[in-house]
């Protein structure tokens, strides 16, 4: 007589096809989060590869700037890629100039320089409770321009606002791609995200660095 198998493959199967259908769920949720969009400066080759990468965040704000770089960096690095901050070739005081940006290329041998700025943020606020929700340190524009590798090069105050109980936030950041011979852009990627409770600003970082570097590496600028 023969003995039943228990139904072991099937229940392995339906839990392997459920599973997928939550992770696929769950990716497309994530990046239904966020717009990316990528765009060639005219002229710009497409064929190169960058390799070694100097990645800068354009911001006041040190600490926040070396955190953003280094969660981008992260994102950024594999075993073809190597992305370097700024925060780690600049002294603390140094700020960010061309000079500088050009100094710290070469001493890593940069082969494209990545400058991430914030474009914009729109903010509103109410109670909360998360233990993260600080105030923000911005340039208040008063009469200036980006110049190479995406550097202030003119006059800003810097302003700082008071901390909220509870932060919404949709961000819109500029990264922009230039090539080490001459300063050249090569690339845009325009990141925005939807509006949204801010409670980590680590999640907040990989919400925005992960698609960005995804986007260059669809673009063909890195590996």
């Amino acid at each position: 007589m023969r003995t039943p198998q228990p139904p072991q493959n099937k229940e392995i199967r339906r839990s392997v096809t459920a599973l997928s259908v939550f992770v696929l769920t769950a990716w497309l949720c994530g990046c239904a989060d966020v717009s990316v969009k990528g765009a060639w400066q005219n002229g710009a080759s497409r064929n190169e590869v960058h390799s070694r990468l100097l990645v800068i965040g354009v911001s006041p704000d040190r600490d926040l700037r070396c955190e953003f770089e280094s969660t981008f960096a992260s994102q950024l690095g594999s075993p073809s890629t190597t992305a370097i901050t700024s925060c780690s070739q600049m002294s603390v005081n140094e700020p960010l100039t061309r000079e500088s940006v050009e100094r710290a290329a070469a001493a890593v041998h940069a082969d494209a320089v990545l400058a991430t700025r914030l474009v914009s943020v729109r903010t509103g606020h109410g109670q909360g409770t998360s233990t993260d929700m600080r105030g923000d340190s911005v340039y208040k524009a008063t009469d200036f321009a980006y110049g190479a590798y995406g550097m202030p090069v003119t006059y800003v105050d810097f302003q700082t606002a008071p901390p909220l109980d509870s932060i919404t936030s949709s961000l819109h950041v500029l990264t922009q791609v230039y090539e080490t011979r001459g300063a050249a852009l090569i690339y845009t990627i325009d990141t925005v995200t939807k509006k949204q409770e801010i409670d980590s600003t680590q999640a907040t970082l990989e919400k925005i660095t992960a698609p960005t570097a995804d986007r260059l590496r669809r673009a063909g600028l890195i590996r």
